[in-house]
């Protein structure tokens, strides 16, 4: 990861970088496909979640928002963590064990659901 990353997160196995111009790169673990961020853009923060299993395979997510207030998810969806399609005018973003939160700027927060 460069220095010129101005926003940093780190997941189980993986860690993710916001560039300067926006766009988004990740390094680590890819058996979740938690790095995958190649057509990231305009992202404004991210966030590095994971989920912790007994056969330790590493599964974690990976979360973008971008500046129009939409979010962006890649990574292992066993749980919905990465059901972020819909989510508009989000203003922060937060990923955990099995979780992805949203803050809208209302104050309302919007997270995913467990099956």
């Amino acid at each position: 990861m460069r220095a010129n990353s101005s926003a940093l997160a780190a997941g189980r196995r993986h860690s993710v970088g916001r560039r300067w111009d926006g766009t988004v790169l990740a390094v680590g673990n890819t058996a979740a496909a938690e790095c995958r961020v190649e057509r990231w853009e305009d992202v404004i923060a991210v966030a590095a979640g994971n989920v912790h299993t007994a056969t330790n395979t590493g599964r974690s997510h990976t979360v973008g928002l971008r500046s129009d207030g939409t979010v962006l998810a890649t990574g292992w969806n066993g749980n919905g963590q990465c059901d972020v399609a819909g989510w508009r005018g989000v203003t922060a973003v937060a990923a955990g064990w099995r979780r992805t939160l949203g803050l809208l700027a209302n104050g309302r927060v919007l997270l995913t659901l467990l099956p």
